[in-house]
């Protein structure tokens, strides 16, 4: 059974978390896929600051801050595959989501002990705006550029769905979700995340 992880880095449970619950739906639905889902939401994490203590220690962990990031190491390095989705904050991600990002420079330590351990992993990305064209396309390349850092493989949604899946909901405070074609995006994500996660899991070439 493979595992994906999906992380929601919206301050709120609304948009983001619905696109991203769908997808992880989908990806269970297609059978040997154990899916969670994590919200940086209300968690305390402190920004990295960059004093590579956590090399010097030979870490795959920060070893300066204990607190809510801690947790979210293991879970990331158990899954297969990893699902990110980001409301659009200033033509970006989340300042949450910017903070967990920057949280991994000890990961570093595990692609030089095992420099294909990130390769077998797949990573997608979600962003929703608050209009059609609200910015969605860098707040995806945010994300992808993360997958790229670490060396991971990533997973676009398909013909039309180059980045991840790209959704919008009015910013005008109203909540609604009715961004179908979006949501149909979202889902044919977790879709293909279910194949590509179980082939790279399961594909003996490394």
């Amino acid at each position: 059974m493979v595992k994906i992880l999906g992380i929601c880095g919206s301050p709120r449970r609304k948009s983001s978390y619905t696109a991203l619950s769908a997808a992880l739906k989908e990806a269970e639905a297609q059978g040997d896929v154990q899916t969670e889902l994590v919200e940086l939401r209300a968690r305390k994490m402190q920004p990295c600051v960059h004093c590579n203590k956590c090399l010097r220690d030979e870490s795959d962990r920060c070893t300066v801050f204990t607190d809510d990031m801690t947790e979210l190491y293991d879970k990331f390095y158990e899954a297969d595959g990893i699902i990110i989705a980001s409301p659009v904050y200033e033509m970006s991600v989340t300042a949450q989501l910017s903070t967990f990002f920057s949280r991994f420079r000890s990961a570093w330590m595990i692609s030089v002990k095992d420099p294909y351990f990130f390769t077998k992993k797949v990573g997608a990305a979600i962003a929703v705006g608050g209009t059609r064209n609200g910015g969605q396309e860098f707040a995806l390349q945010t994300i992808v550029n993360f997958y790229n850092t670490q060396g991971m493989t990533i997973c676009n949604g398909g013909s039309g769905i180059y980045s991840g899946a790209a959704l919008w909901s009015p910013g005008d405070g109203s909540q609604t979700m009715d961004d179908e074609i979006g949501m149909e995006n979202a889902r044919n994500l977790g879709k293909k995340m279910a194949v590509m996660t179980k082939i790279m899991k399961y594909t003996d070439v490394i």
